[in-house]
């Protein structure tokens, strides 16, 4: 779901690589005092992923952090206790230096959590061009493009560094508690090895991806 819940934002702060990445993940005990080591053959039941990414586009720097299994960020002041924080397929939580935005999964029904500047809002113009049929007309989206459209929302420019990106969570996880530095140009963890071995495939003798 990474590549879902994260588009919205990736989109709006114009993110693209990362300069760095945190995992944390749950920890379990097979008996008191003995804690659990993780084989690595399936997701934990939790984790934390903390993404660093640098100046771009005459935006500041920014943190970005995912969270998993039932954790959450704190729930803002400003959200009012009947409104939902996201919805059931999860959502978003950006904080701006002048008020905090809440969404759901895909950037569903966001919401200024402040009201003189969600009344200003609704004055701007929309400058990002919709998608017929909204949510829903995704694969309409996409075989416009295939037949000589306008490129799709979600085309491989856009959508290869995002998944990048998240997968770049997942190599976290993998070896959480450390820092792993990225350098998205090159394709490379340039202070792990062992991290490092994960981003490109080594095939057998004989075989081999043909281009």
């Amino acid at each position: 779901m990474g590549c879902h819940i994260i588009d919205p934002i990736f989109m709006a702060l114009k993110l693209r690589y990362p300069t760095s990445v945190e995992g944390n993940v749950s920890t379990v005990y097979e008996s008191f005092g003995h804690e659990t080591k993780s084989k690595n053959e399936c997701y934990p039941r939790s984790s934390i992923a903390r993404f660093k990414f640098p100046a771009r586009e005459g935006l500041v720097p920014v943190e970005l952090t995912w969270w998993d299994g039932g954790l959450m960020p704190s729930r803002p002041d400003e959200l009012e206790e009947d409104d939902s924080f996201g919805d059931h397929n999860g959502g978003c939580l950006f904080i701006g230096d002048k008020a905090k935005i809440v969404c759901g999964c895909y950037g569903e029904k966001p919401r200024i959590l402040n009201a003189d500047l969600r009344q200003e809002a609704k004055k701007l113009a929309k400058t990002i061009p919709r998608i017929l049929g909204g949510s829903t007309g995704h694969e309409k989206d996409w075989i416009r493009a295939c037949k000589g459209g306008e490129a799709a929302s979600s085309n491989f420019d856009y959508s290869g560094p995002l998944s990048e990106m998240v997968l770049m969570g997942n190599l976290a996880i993998r070896y959480p508690d450390r820092k792993l530095l990225w350098d998205g140009e090159k394709m490379e963890v340039t202070n792990d090895k062992a991290a490092n071995a994960y981003v490109r495939r080594q095939y057998r003798e004989g075989f081999g991806l043909g281009v």
